[in-house]
């Protein structure tokens, strides 16, 4: 009896596991097609020389260390590091205030919430041409409102070579601290208020309370909002391209932007797919040295 039942308990588990499988199928299914594969064969392909068309010639590492003679992926590696290192703490300051303040009880509190969270969810070319004809060197609202104030000589921002760069960080700054916002919104809401009440009962000012309370209480969703910025960063493509097209010069032109260039219009996909392979290795570096920062990070906290 007792083996009778156990036979019937494990066909019983393996259907919920078949079940279960069953679900996941479609979406696994997806993920190797899409994912999976094309980074295996971008990984293969890096050892190759390839157009596209003729035959693929394997050529070792000479991707590789041809990307260390090539002047455009040394600038557009620098440039990435440069856009990251100005666009995540910038947004993940900025989304933290504007989540605190949006966390008070204040008139038209949904208003608000909804028009910083907007930008997220706009198109991103529709957010792009907007902000180019803000930053129109000429007849911009920006500049005219920058020559209304006094400035003589305003930047010439995406026509400018050392201007380009910092208008693009402001526009990705701004599309994006709304979806930010709303993750320290609800983690603020997590918060208990009883710890508050028990910070001012115990006199503590309100930086003391931001300090010692609502920073260490806030660590994981800082923690996430910081990993995602930098992957997001690391990925960005479709703003400076339509934006800029990696202009004037190489000023914006970030290692997605120069992966594209390599692949689609110079039809060198083996150095295509060894800088795909470079930003990898940089992003999974930085994901692991934040993962293991965070536990230091809630310690000092």
């Amino acid at each position: 009896m007792k083996s009778m039942k156990a036979k019937k308990g494990l066909s019983l588990n393996t259907k919920n596991t078949l079940v279960g499988l069953s679900f996941i199928l479609p979406n696994f299914i997806g993920f190797c097609i899409f994912i999976m594969i094309p980074v295996i064969f971008s990984f293969g392909l890096s050892f190759m020389e390839w157009d596209g068309f003729s035959p693929m010639k394997f050529v070792g590492l000479k991707n590789f260390i041809d990307l260390t003679k090539d002047s455009t992926f040394k600038i557009s590696f620098v440039n990435t590091i440069y856009f990251a290192l100005l666009t995540v703490p910038t947004t993940a300051v900025i989304s933290l205030g504007l989540a605190i303040l949006l966390n008070k009880k204040i008139k038209g509190l949904n208003f608000f919430r909804s028009s910083i969270f907007f930008p997220y969810v706009a198109s991103i070319v529709a957010v792009a041409v907007v902000w180019n004809m803000l930053f129109q060197k000429d007849f911009g609202p920006i500049n005219e409102f920058l020559r209304f104030i006094g400035i003589v000589n305003p930047p010439g921002w995406t026509a400018s070579l050392d201007w380009a760069m910092p208008a693009v960080i402001i526009v990705s700054i701004w599309k994006g601290m709304g979806y930010y916002m709303i993750i320290y919104l609800a983690a603020l809401q997590g918060i208990p208020n009883s710890l508050y009440e028990a910070a001012k009962i115990d006199g503590a000012s309100s930086w003391q309370r931001f300090r010692y309370i609502t920073l260490p209480m806030l660590t994981p969703a800082t923690f996430f909002v910081i990993m995602m910025l930098t992957i997001n960063c690391f990925k960005v493509f479709d703003l400076v391209y339509i934006m800029t097209e990696g202009g004037p010069g190489r000023s914006t032109t970030l290692l997605v932007n120069y992966i594209y260039d390599k692949a689609f219009l110079a039809w060198d996909y083996g150095s295509a797919s060894a800088i795909s392979i470079v930003l990898f290795i940089m992003v999974a570096t930085i994901t692991i040295v934040q993962f293991r920062a965070e536990k230091k990070w809630v310690s000092y906290m």
